[in-house]
């Protein structure tokens, strides 16, 4: 037990713990081979599901169901359990989740048994466990019993042998044939025709064929990818038309609540069921025109139950409130921000591609009231997981990653690049000091950044105080990057560098 101690410490305070305990997983199995003794036993994959899977029986008096306050209690009932659910929760999932991860190393057969005795207890499990219970099922399942079917009449040594140390079937035909060029080469002296092989000219001629002709189809699909995103204006039917104008002009001149969500109820039918433009009818109503009180009762009732999240719910996001947004100066009103957060929960793709992509992408970067405004949603909609996915993708080198959804009137507002400032800054600090934890390319691009922009922020302290989380939270992933980080921060002049400097200089 007390050698898996370091291990259960990971998957207990760690957010995202997969990396961190595959990494202590594979040094100590190292460690424990090379400094194994006749006195220690060494770490092995099977002692750990074993330590899982160790019974701890449990008595729980039952007591009957009865009015009367002097029902008798009834004598205590054993439930089976085993030590994995005597854990809190959150750490059953992580570490069915992380034995998800590193399935390779350890036996199907195993972990199947342990994912069936969880799913088959006397206990009410929680969501999590018993989705990450399933998942493990699933994912061995197929192996386990591909191995099962596998199985025959033979001994164990014998298929071994089967298996591994008899000829391949296309081999031994090879061998058999006698019109062989090379003897120990399955190539036959019939093809070494000159009609049969294309010369090396042609064979370079047909492969930039293709690869151009793949070219010219992938920069198709992603034209129309992008404009589907951010579709171009279309033409509508007058009666379309003239509805959508009715529609904006009533809902300029707000009179109440309900009449409000009538009105919400009215353009949903008019943009989805109407089959016009959705984009092209939002574009001409102009619901973000409406002031904040009008906007957020809009959002509470423009929610329609199992819709492609990149579809309507995104729509909403990116008509009412990214333009909004776009052009705060000003901290967002309460209402505005509740009525988006709650919409965001509901709605978490569409927040990601509707909403925060597009604003942290705007043009001329994002200032104070923005950056509140999406720390508040990352931090109230999203698990630190899933920021974490966000940021890999927002600092992803590739253009494709950051695939966004915005109206063709607002797409000049929003750049294809990171735009870097203070504020950018203050919300990557935000997003670490939520106990995010970025992976390890996310941040060598993040370091990179650093190196570029170190002369240009030298004065600021918003970019020290970044650096100084930077360092002190993934100072073991920066090792790498010391010499890097070592020159940017000596090129900047603020309180907080003596302090970089010193933690670098113990990394």
């Amino acid at each position: 037990m007390e050698q898996w101690i370091p291990l259960l410490d990971i998957f207990l305070n760690n957010p995202t713990p997969e990396t961190e305990a595959s990494l202590w997983l594979q040094q100590s199995f190292n460690s424990s081979l090379s400094t194994s003794t006749t006195t220690t036993v060494p770490l092995t994959t099977t002692s750990f599901i074993s330590l899982l899977t160790k019974s701890c029986n449990q008595n729980v008096h039952c007591i009957a169901h009865s009015s009367s306050s002097s029902s008798p209690r009834l004598p205590p009932t054993t439930i089976r359990l085993i030590f994995l659910q005597t854990l809190p929760s959150m750490v059953q999932s992580r570490i069915l989740s992380f034995l998800v991860f590193e399935r390779k190393r350890f036996c199907s057969k195993d972990l199947a048994s342990l994912a069936r005795e969880i799913l088959n207890g006397d206990l009410d499990l929680d969501f999590w466990v018993k989705k990450a219970a399933r998942n493990l099922l699933d994912v061995v399942s197929e192996r386990y019993d591909e191995w099962i079917s596998g199985l025959n009449l033979d001994s164990e040594k014998e298929r071994v042998v089967k298996e591994f140390e008899s000829m391949p079937a296309w081999l031994s035909n090879v061998a058999d044939s006698s019109d062989l060029l090379l003897s120990w080469l399955p190539v036959s002296a019939d093809k070494i025709n000159s009609s049969t092989f294309h010369s090396a000219s042609e064979d370079d001629e047909d492969s930039a064929n293709q690869i151009a002709e793949r070219t010219e189809e992938d920069t198709k699909e992603v034209v129309h990818e992008n404009e589907t995103n951010c579709p171009m204006d279309v033409i509508l039917e007058p009666e379309i038309v003239e509805m959508a104008s009715s529609l904006r002009d009533r809902l300029l001149s707000f009179e109440s609540h309900s009449k409000t969500a009538i009105l919400a109820s009215e353009i949903q039918q008019l943009c989805l069921d109407r089959g016009g433009d959705s984009f092209g009818i939002l574009g001409l109503i102009k619901p973000w025109k409406a002031d904040d009180e009008v906007a957020s009762v809009l959002i509470s009732h423009l929610s329609i139950g199992n819709e492609e999240e990149l579809g309507w719910p995104s729509q909403v996001l990116s008509s009412i409130v990214l333009p909004k947004l776009l052009v705060l100066e000003e901290p967002a009103s309460r209402v505005m921000m509740t009525a988006t957060i709650e919409y965001c929960k509901l709605h978490q793709k569409a927040a990601e591609y509707a909403l925060l992509f597009p604003l942290i992408l705007r043009r001329t970067g994002i200032n104070n009231p923005i950056c509140d405004a999406i720390t508040h949603v990352l931090k109230e909609c999203f698990h630190p997981a899933h920021v974490s996915a966000f940021c890999q993708k927002l600092l992803s080198v590739g253009e494709d990653e950051r695939k966004f959804v915005c109206l063709p009137s607002h797409k000049h507002l929003i750049s294809d690049e990171l735009v870097w400032t203070e504020s950018l800054f203050s919300l990557f600090q935000n997003i670490l000091n939520q106990h995010v934890h970025l992976t390890k390319d996310s941040v060598d691009h993040v370091v990179q950044q650093i190196r570029e922009l170190a002369e240009r922020f030298s004065k600021s302290l918003k970019f020290g105080n970044f650096l100084l989380c930077l360092v002190t939270k993934y100072g073991p992933l920066l090792k790498s990057n010391k010499l890097l980080l070592t020159e940017a921060v000596e090129r900047t002049d603020t309180l907080v560098a003596k302090s970089i400097l010193s933690k670098l200089a113990a990394l």
